[in-house]
């Protein structure tokens, strides 16, 4: 339950705008078991239930299917998360489904339907037909809608926007349901680019003060606001074309409108996570100053792909003053964000009063939760059969278009040996990455131009699960599921700016990979500690070098750390390429709290690698596959240093040059096809 604060729900305005869903319609009883009748006015007393249902960041993941490793993944999908909704409206008659945005870009399928193979004006994205099939009621718009440039989602949202370069003419196919979007506005013409805020009139059933069922009017005002970092990230398609406004600015002058509209409740689609630094009118995750602009009842979140409320979270931004991460408030603005992916779905229950000719929130009886996909038994919920049947054709394309080669490699591309020293998987991730990086830079912050651009990479699968948990793609053609596995996780890439001394406690940090090896001992030593692979951060830059010294202990092992040849200075600074995880302190490496972030990129690391390897076709291990900036400090053991790997791959080593490695036994006796190898740490 919540606390009781303040409601700013108003008196229902006369006028109704058309019913927008048939599920939006009360129906059956309402406590007393008789069916709803019909009233001309609402009675003083009156009560009804409504809930506020919430999906976000869906990232066009319609299936529950990883296009990029061509198997099933349940952990993600509109169709679980569309199971979630019907028990939803099972449970709640009286209910509003509303989608937050990021809901268009983000899977292979979006990329097919916008870049591959793109839709023609007649037909309906995938995303929004299944959407459509389960009558959402409206949807706020994301940064990532604009990824693929106006005029595409200008066709796909079936729109007219008034925008230098988007053809005028008759509306495409799109979304049966409104989209809203206040702070983003033609420059052409200085009105909103989608209509800033919508009234849905819904008919609920409630119970009157006499016990009996009744039908009531309720308008749901809806407004929606996007991050203003859309015009970085998406320079390239809005500069010139459209400006944003700031997100409490927007609130301030339209949430008036609205009441004066006739809204009973005003339910902000805020794009954006929460951060109570000062505002400014840029601000990328304001959703936090956004609750105390002034008439707002509910709030639905997104951007950040977290869980809210949840009271066990240590993400900072549900940490903050003002924010109740356990009853899902911010500053008593009851408040929900539902994952990422179709992995949750938003609820906010609310209980309405009529009373002194308005409705108005019971907030005693407000609650607010993000169900999960995933069962108390780890079980997934069932998928929802109609939304695959929906889409199987473009399921299908799109599983062919991922397979189809976007490059060549005259090399194997692997992690076998990436423990000791292979970087035939990593160092075209660091590539790509730094790539990407050093354009953004160039061409958005000059104040860092001067700085040299590295990148970071590990290598993600490194033998945890078996032998057959690494990195191996073959030699000859590319395709796109191939990036899969060369990048395991689905990360952004982030930027932060470091000094030499903090690179070398970088990699400090991830020379804890390595047990420290005793030279005296006659006996086996075994090389990897339990230190994730994935925390195994490498760079691969030909101006950087250095190496592990396994005989020291953990925090003094980085030796001969160089810049061109030239020892390290503390004080040298540079811009390194990673991601998000890293960058906002996951893995726990010294100084990496986030603090040190300079572009929080809303592309993937893996879209990243894929375009690289587009725009450079053939790749070569000459200049992809050998730039190995570091090496084990030369020490003469008494006895062998060991490590496993998968059987049967020391060709590989050797083609990597590794010629210092050799075979101890092909069969470590685990049943996981996992060999035993050894190193000579002396030449």
């Amino acid at each position: 339950m919540l606390p009781t604060r303040p409601s700013t729900a108003r008196l229902a305005g006369t006028a109704a705008l058309a019913l927008l869903t048939l599920h939006g319609c009360g129906g059956g009883s309402s406590g007393s078991g008789t069916p709803p009748r019909e009233t001309p006015a609402v009675a003083e007393g009156t009560r009804t239930t409504v809930a506020l249902l919430e999906t976000t960041d869906l990232h066009n993941n319609v299936l529950s299917y990883d296009y990029f490793r061509l198997a099933e993944d349940k952990s993600l999908g509109f169709e679980r998360v569309a199971t979630l909704i019907q028990q939803a409206r099972k449970e709640y008659p009286n209910h509003v489904l509303l989608d937050n945005g990021d809901t268009i870009q983000g899977s292979a399928l979006a990329d097919y339907q916008a870049l591959v193979k793109p839709l023609s004006c007649d037909q309906t994205l995938a995303m929004y037909k299944v959407m459509n099939a389960l009558k959402y009621d409206g949807a706020g718009v994301g940064n990532h809608e604009f990824n693929y440039g106006l005029p595409f989602l200008n066709q796909v949202t079936g729109s007219r926007f008034e925008v230098d370069g988007v053809a005028a003419g008759t509306p495409c196919a799109g979304p049966d349901f409104p989209l809203v979007l206040s702070n983003v506005v033609s420059l052409k013409s200085g009105a909103p680019l989608f209509s800033p805020w919508r009234i849905l009139t819904k008919t609920f059933t409630a119970t009157g003060p006499d016990g009996r069922a009744v039908a009531v009017p309720v308008r749901i005002g809806i407004i929606g606001f996007t991050p203003p970092a859309i015009m970085a990230w998406d320079k390239r398609w809005l500069d010139g074309k459209v400006a944003t406004r700031g997100v409490v600015e927007s609130a301030q002058r339209y949430v008036p409108e609205m009441r004066a509209q006739g809204a009973d409740l005003v339910v902000a689609i805020a794009h954006g996570g929460l951060d109570d630094s000062p505002y400014h009118p840029d601000m990328e995750n304001a959703s936090w100053h956004l609750a105390r602009s002034g008439g707002i009842d509910a709030m639905l979140i997104g951007h950040s792909h977290q869980v809210f409320p949840n009271p066990g979270s240590t993400v900072p931004q549900f940490n903050l003053p003002g924010v109740d991460k356990a009853r899902g408030t911010v500053h008593g603005v009851p408040t929900v964000m539902a994952n990422y992916w179709g992995r949750h779905l938003g609820l906010i229950k609310l209980e309405l009063v009529f009373h002194d000719g308005k409705w108005s929130v019971d907030t005693n009886r407000t609650q607010v939760e993000a169900r999960s996909t995933q069962q108390a038994d780890k079980s997934y919920v069932e998928v929802a059969p109609e939304v695959a049947r929906a889409v199987e054709a473009e399921h299908q394309a799109t599983i062919a278009y991922v397979k189809t080669p976007i490059g060549s490699t005259d090399f194997r591309m692997n992690t076998y040996f990436a423990d000791v020293g292979d970087v035939s998987a990593i160092q075209v991730v660091n590539q790509a990455q730094a790539a990407y990086v050093a354009d953004y830079i160039a061409a958005n912050l000059p104040q860092y131009a001067a700085l040299p651009v590295l990148s970071v990479s590990a290598p993600f699968k490194s033998g945890f699960g078996g032998g057959s948990d690494y990195t191996d793609v073959a030699q000859g053609q590319l395709a796109i599921n191939n990036a899969a596995d060369l990048y395991l996780y689905p990360n952004t890439v982030y930027a932060v700016k470091v000094s030499g001394s903090e690179l070398r406690a970088w990699l400090e940090t991830a020379a804890q990979r390595f047990n420290r090896i005793d030279p005296a001992r006659s006996d086996d030593q075994w090389l990897i500690s339990g230190f994730p692979g994935y925390n195994f951060d490498v760079l691969t830059s030909p101006d950087l070098s250095y190496e592990i010294d396994v005989t020291q202990a953990v925090g003094s092992r980085i030796k001969e750390l160089r810049y061109k040849g030239q020892p390290l200075a503390a004080d040298a600074q540079f811009i390194v390429a990673t991601n998000n995880y890293r960058a906002s302190g996951g893995g726990g490496f010294p100084g990496l709290d986030g603090s040190k972030t300079v572009y929080a990129s809303p592309d993937a690391n893996r879209d990243v690698l894929i375009a690289y390897i587009k725009a450079n076709r053939d790749l070569t291990r000459a200049a992809n596959g050998s730039a190995r900036s570091w090496r084990f400090s030369k020490v003469a053991t008494q006895g062998r240093v060991l490590f496993k790997s998968a059987a049967g791959q020391l060709a590989l080593a050797h083609a990597a040059g590794l010629s210092t490695v050799s075979v101890v036994n092909n069969d470590d006796g685990s049943g996981k096809n996992l060999a035993v190898y050894a190193i000579d740490l002396q030449q």
